[in-house]
């Protein structure tokens, strides 16, 4: 599929118009805003990273956990977009009876347009705010949610980040140093992807490995095992690996296992 390549950086610290949605939903609306793009880092040996990463384990904080949800809202999404955004409310219903737990959307699409919503604690707002994205053809931007993760995360903690794509059109060592910066923080990162491109999968594969997160293939017939690795990233990022641990030991906890398997 032919993807617009207009791709670079907006100007850094410009803000996004927000986009229109009904007159209920217009204050969630406004939460919406563009990601402003990191300074590049220096280049770093993976092997570094690698190493660093072996000292790091999941942490909680005293109070609420917080997961950045991102998504590809390219055009090579839109023959199963509302079966996604239909696993992905699942999720955001997990996340409501989690409790504990806040959530940023990110998407990008089109002409290197790539946004972000405020820190929310209402899943059901969020997934009302998230049918209102529709797919726009354009090339992947994967480094800007990895560097709009790191800047969140050097913030405040967070908990986990997920990202749910099908294709990977950049540069796959400038990636994983982003991800290596993630891993130093401590944020783990559960990649989702729908299909089977290769460098997707190489890609995604190898960022799971230097955050310590997992990787997940997934089509419209595996709905039921995404609704639940969805769910249980979902219990990680509130609770931790010990919260995975007991949905595991509960025996309903199909998700948690492969999560944790991964992980190791």
């Amino acid at each position: 599929m032919a993807k617009d390549r207009r791709t670079e950086d907006s100007a850094s610290g410009s803000a996004a118009k927000p986009f229109e949605i009904d007159r209920a939903n217009r204050a969630l609306n406004e939460a919406w805003q563009s990601t402003a793009p990191a300074a590049r880092s220096s280049d770093r040996e993976v092997a570094e990273f690698i190493a660093r990463m072996k000292t790091l384990t999941p942490q909680t904080r005293a109070g609420r956990g917080r997961l950045i949800f991102a998504m590809d809202a390219t055009m090579s999404r839109q023959p199963t977009w509302d079966m996604a955004l239909g696993l992905q409310a699942d999720m955001f219903r997990a996340v409501k009876e989690v409790g504990g737990l806040d959530v940023q959307l990110v998407y990008f699409r089109g002409a290197g347009e790539c946004r972000a919503s405020k820190w929310v604690s209402d899943p059901d707002a969020l997934a009302r705010l998230m049918t209102t994205v529709g797919c726009q053809g354009g090339y992947t931007q994967i480094r800007k949610v990895l560097s709009h993760a790191r800047q969140e995360a050097e913030k405040g903690r967070v908990n986990a980040l997920v990202y749910v794509g099908d294709c990977m059109e950049e540069n796959i060592d400038d990636l994983c140093g982003r991800a290596g910066e993630l891993a130093l923080l401590g944020v783990p990162v559960f990649l989702f992807q729908e299909g089977y491109d290769r460098n997707a999968e190489r890609a995604f594969r190898e960022i799971a490995r230097l955050t310590k997160g997992a990787y997940c293939r997934f089509d419209a017939g595996s709905a039921a095992q995404l609704r639940e690795l969805l769910s249980a990233v979902a219990v990680y990022a509130a609770g931790g690996r010990a919260a995975l641990e007991r949905l595991r030991l509960e025996g309903s906890g199909q998700g948690a296992r492969l999560l944790l398997e991964q992980m190791r």
